[in-house]
């Protein structure tokens, strides 16, 4: 879900090019994600375009059965919904608060609802959510931002052990900063990077990479992974 960002649609190339069959969700950039599943059908890949409001419930339910229809099979979810503000606590408005937290947080849990049947019935699969590391540490000005991504946590962890006696593997990744709409002019820059070990933000190749490979582990479930070299 959200195949249609900056890291989405890298995802989706990624595992398009290596022979998966590769469904690519958006909400209101239809035309990034049909450019993404060109590209995949370009390299002999496999890509069907899905459209749907992840904070409606019913939209969710009617994309899952659309898949289960097209493929028959779900074996990884990627969460990768995000939407940010740029607001003080004492600043932003109810009305932003609610929607960042509907889209961030109740989102992804539509998302599991509405595909669980899939990963269910066939006793296997994995899902990887894209969180932040804004959930651990906070960060000024994203008080919306950083709670939903702190609410996703938990999130994750319990779907982790209700449905770890069905061998169906839940973790999540922080992806760091990456050039993107999302990012917008929080992106870090000089000395901005002084708090990455590495002094430098991740690559999103080796983000992308990280992803693929963890999304085929069957002995991980429940964890966390911080792909930039900040501390937390």
């Amino acid at each position: 879900m959200g195949g249609s960002g900056v890291l989405g649609r890298a995802l989706c190339r990624r595992f398009g090019h290596a022979g998966w069959h590769v469904g690519i969700h958006y909400y209101s950039h239809r035309a990034a994600a049909l450019e993404v599943a060109k590209e995949i059908r370009t390299h002999g890949g496999n890509a069907v375009v899905y459209h749907a409001d992840a904070t409606q419930f019913s939209e969710v339910c009617k994309l899952a059965r659309e898949l289960k229809t097209h493929w028959h099979r779900l074996d990884v979810l990627i969460c990768a919904l995000g939407q940010a503000t740029s607001q003080l606590l004492l600043r932003i408005p109810p009305h932003v608060w609610e929607k960042t937290l509907h889209t961030n947080l109740t989102g992804v849990f539509n998302c599991l609802r509405a595909l669980s049947p899939l990963f269910l019935e066939q006793g296997e699969g994995s899902v990887i959510v894209i969180g932040s590391l804004a959930s651990t540490r906070g960060a000024r000005g994203q008080v919306a931002y950083a709670t939903a991504k702190a609410g996703l946590l938990g999130l994750m962890r319990t779907t982790a052990l209700e449905w770890g006696p069905a061998n169906i593997r839940v973790n999540m990744v922080f992806p760091g900063w990456h050039p993107s709409p999302l990012a917008g002019s929080h992106f870090p820059a000089g000395i901005s990077h002084l708090d990455h070990c590495l002094g430098r933000t991740p690559q999103l190749h080796e983000v992308v990479d990280t992803v693929f490979h963890l999304a085929q582990l069957r002995d991980i479930s429940g964890q966390v992974f911080n792909l930039d070299s900040r501390l937390w």
